[in-house]
């Protein structure tokens, strides 16, 4: 059942209808939305962001038949909060939900600060919203938003498969279950696959193929399509030819073989107690075979539920959203030209491919420069189908429609994180801002602070701190009110 609070459900259809009037739209004419979330792909492991050693047709294609976000940006530098304030429009900090699940537990100066283990049953979901307005909900893949009863089936959608509590999946090959060379890999079993599957099958490929099953079966009506992809979360798990294909490619473009990958250390500083982690370990190119071939499986994927919906007559009448939960995983994915990668407060962590194929509307091969985050996605899809904002439910999320007709300016005055955590890769407890093209970096240790222009240095490399210190003060301050309205939680004194 839908838990959008019954004394709001009459007002809700009420308001829909005005919308509908609106928008001259009768139910059955809403488009389809299909949100397909890709884990831990780095900004540049894309081609149409710059990747050289990657191939990814489809997305390349979905970039050239829509628009291209430079500054996307998800909600958090870890899985779980990213996607809770996707499905919500509200910051990991005002859901509580500020690592990923179940939680990182190492502690430094501060004990971590408590969190939220699932998404509460009181949050109101974009599947809940489209649901009570006429459309088939179907869920296909990772969750990790909490375990059973906070499951997909209790948040709004109608069909769940895949999804469960585990942030990754055992193996990426069926039957999905951990392999000894995995031993206390903390992947599970991937629910609902085990029956019907081969020896072979690659987890990415089997979610397409149901999840297009899912569109045959409810195309007669609108439907809302949410597929958050395991690939290309550890485990690096690829299809053998595939791999033998890229250390082929590797050894043409005179790359470094794997085992010789050249790293650097970034400036990154750990914080915390993680014994011997002193920087992050930037990757300095894209040669890693395994890791290109899961790629490509995941743009071959996209690719596949691409030509499904022509083949079904239903591409001039479906959205698509295509993004990324956070940045690269460092030891695998180059994160270039940013700093960090996944775990870390810069914008490796957080700036993501952003592609919207809205038919009709956004001008094909488009490019937009503005900043958006995944809190914009809960209202953007409700303006784009035609149904009536709801700003007390997607509190921090602002419909970007304007940006994909093809207008300029500004969406939001400022963006904002927060991680009150010491996460196992090193980062310490932070929360930051970013305001035009500066942003700010408090550690919540010592309230020391980095500052940045990026667009005169994207790789953050120089910390304007000092050389500002009215810009550190003004952002600070919003940065501080921020934390106070949405009543973030704090890093806990020892």
């Amino acid at each position: 059942m839908n838990r959008i609070p019954s004394k709001l459900t009459p007002l809700f259809i009420f308001a829909s209808l005005i919308g509908l009037c609106q928008f001259g739209l009768a139910a059955t004419d809403r488009p389809n939305v299909v949100i397909i979330l890709a884990d831990d792909l780095a900004w540049a492991d894309v081609a149409c962001y710059g990747a050289r050693f990657h191939e990814t047709p489809s997305l390349d294609r979905l970039a050239g038949e829509g628009m291209r976000f430079t500054n996307g940006y998800a909600a958090h530098m870890s899985c779980s909060p990213s996607r809770a304030a996707l499905l919500t429009g509200r910051y990991p900090a005002r859901l509580k939900i500020t690592a990923y699940i179940p939680g990182p537990t190492l502690s430094g100066k501060f004990l971590p600060a408590k969190m939220r283990m699932q998404l509460p049953f009181e949050e109101v979901t974009l599947a809940e919203v489209l649901k009570e307005a006429g459309y088939s909900t179907l869920f296909v893949g990772k969750w990790h938003l909490g375990d059973a009863p906070y499951l997909p089936e209790k948040q709004g959608f109608d069909v769940n498969i895949g999804g469960n509590r585990s942030g990754a999946p055992g193996s990426y090959f069926w039957p999905y279950r951990r392999s000894k060379e995995h031993k206390g890999y903390h992947g599970t079993e991937v629910p609902g696959l085990a029956e019907g599957g081969k020896k072979g099958e690659h987890l990415g490929d089997r979610l397409t193929s149901e999840a297009l099953k899912l569109i045959e079966t409810n195309k007669d009506k609108p439907f809302f399509l949410y597929l958050p992809f395991y690939d290309v979360h550890t485990p690096i798990q690829a299809k053998e030819a595939l791999v033998e294909k890229y250390r082929g490619k590797a050894k043409r473009m005179g790359l470094p073989a794997e085992g010789e990958t050249s790293f650097k250390q970034d400036g990154t500083i750990a914080r915390g107690t993680k014994p011997g982690l002193k920087q992050n370990k930037a990757r300095q190119e894209q040669n890693n075979p395994a890791y290109a071939a899961m790629v490509e499986t995941l743009d071959t994927n996209v690719g596949r539920l691409l030509d499904g919906l022509k083949r079904m007559g239903l591409e001039n009448n479906t959205i698509v959203i295509f993004t990324s939960d956070n940045g690269g995983y460092p030891p695998v994915a180059s994160n270039l030209p940013f700093r960090g990668g996944k775990g870390w407060a810069y914008e490796g962590g957080v700036r993501e491919p952003w592609l919207v194929k809205w038919p009709g509307v956004t001008q094909a091969g488009s490019v937009c420069d503005v900043p958006v985050i995944f809190t914009d996605i809960f209202p953007t899809v409700l303006d784009m189908v035609g149904l009536p904002l709801r700003p007390d439910l997607h509190l921090d999320g602002v419909s970007i429609v304007p940006l994909l007709k093809g207008e300029s300016g500004s969406v939001h005055d400022a963006l904002f994180w927060h991680y009150p955590h010491y996460a196992s890769y090193g980062c310490g407890p932070y929360s930051a801002i970013r305001q035009g093209d500066w942003t700010l970096i408090e550690w919540l240790e010592d309230e020391s602070v980095d500052l940045f222009d990026l667009k005169a240095d994207i790789e953050e490399q120089n910390n304007l701190a000092d050389a500002h210190p009215e810009k550190v003060n003004e952002l600070r301050r919003q940065l501080h009110q921020w934390r106070k309205d949405v009543n973030a939680n704090m890093p806990r004194p020892r």
